[in-house]
């Protein structure tokens, strides 16, 4: 090689080296924390559409309807909730009929082997109230003691759409206190080697989280598949490690997964579940729902019949989220009597 050719790879090299050198510099000026082993609180420095889709696909909608056996009594009755167990509700119920309550909410499936499927939600989407009460109004207006309606749970079906067997699951444990259940269905039998996309990301530590943390949420907010992101406050606001997030999410959105970022992208760690977005209720004054379809004109008067109905109006960019140690405790919990039914939820809580 002549001194030329030589010179001349001596002086790549070294553009090369100083090309390096600014690289890491201008890096670590931009990005100073991202090596520090805490969660960022910056939105990420680079694209991560990819793994986004992937979070994405393990994110179903859950359907839930319940369906109920109702009565209607008179006030004459007297029927009290102490005294309901010693009556014939059907003979002295003044109208007998049927009725059903849906509700929906997301789900994440954290399970997916050998045919069997294990999806995380809360307890409020999927477990419906056995039993329903409504009483009689003095003329004062205060709630009395007597029962004027009771809806009794015949059945409920829970549904993730999408899934084999018409989409139905079963309920695989609940705790109420702290709102969390399990879902799924073993399709062994049916279907050999059934295996969906699940949460395949490490459990964080939302007891790390700190004040402005960035995070994803995803969900199924309205029935529409989504991913949304916020910033974290008050961080570990009590002992399960919960926190609060700013985002502006709708009805649907409980049992969103919420994925911190340690490091930058692609350290996604799954941090949480959204819980519940605050709503406020009143009472308003509607037109008689008979004819649903009827449009009313704003310049006539209507003289039909009024009914009052009670309006939840949601407060946005508020939400509460439980913690993965809540979460990974509720699971640890029921790991036994999972593992009896084959259930392999190990893999979960290692990860």
């Amino acid at each position: 090689m002549n001194k030329e050719n030589i010179l001349s790879v001596v002086l790549t090299i070294i553009l090369l080296l100083i090309l390096t050198s600014c690289s890491g510099v201008t890096y670590e000026q931009i990005y100073p924390t991202l090596g520090d082993g805490k969660y960022d609180s910056e939105f990420p420095y680079k694209g991560s559409s990819a793994e986004l889709e992937k979070i994405c696909q393990s994110v179903h909608r859950i359907t839930t309807t319940a369906f109920y056996k109702t009565y209607t009594f008179s006030i004459d009755d007297s029927l009290t909730s102490q005294s309901i167990n010693e009556k014939d509700l059907e003979t002295i119920a003044l109208v007998t009929g049927y009725a059903d309550q849906s509700s929906s909410g997301s789900a994440t499936t954290i399970l997916s082997s050998e045919g069997k499927v294990v999806l995380l939600t809360c307890a409020h989407v999927v477990d419906s109230p056995d039993t329903l009460f409504s009483y009689f109004y003095d003329d004062t207006g205060i709630k009395s003691k007597f029962i004027q309606s009771l809806l009794i749970k015949d059945n409920q079906t829970v549904y993730a759409a999408g899934f084999p067997e018409g989409s139905r699951l079963e309920i695989l444990a609940t705790d109420n206190k702290n709102d969390l259940a399990l879902i799924g269905r073993d399709y062994h039998n049916a279907i050999s080697n059934y295996k969906l996309p699940y949460l395949n990301y490490p459990n964080g530590k939302a007891k790390e989280i700190e004040w402005g943390t960035f995070v994803y949420i995803f969900g199924y907010p309205v029935g529409y598949k989504m991913v949304t992101k916020a910033i974290v406050s008050s961080p570990n606001r009590d002992s399960k490690n919960s926190f609060i997030i700013d985002a502006v999410i709708n009805q649907g959105a409980s049992g969103s997964a919420v994925l911190a970022i340690k490091d930058g992208v692609p350290n996604f760690e799954f941090v949480g579940m959204v819980q519940w977005v605050p709503e406020e209720e009143e009472d308003i004054l509607v037109p008689s729902n008979s004819g649903a379809e009827k449009q009313f004109n704003p310049l006539v008067s209507y003289g039909g019949d009024l009914f009052v109905k009670r309006h939840s109006s949601i407060q946005y960019g508020i939400a509460n989220v439980i913690s993965i140690e809540a979460i990974s405790e509720f699971i640890t919990e029921n790991a036994s009597s999972l593992n009896l039914k084959k259930y392999d939820l190990d893999s979960f809580l290692k990860r």
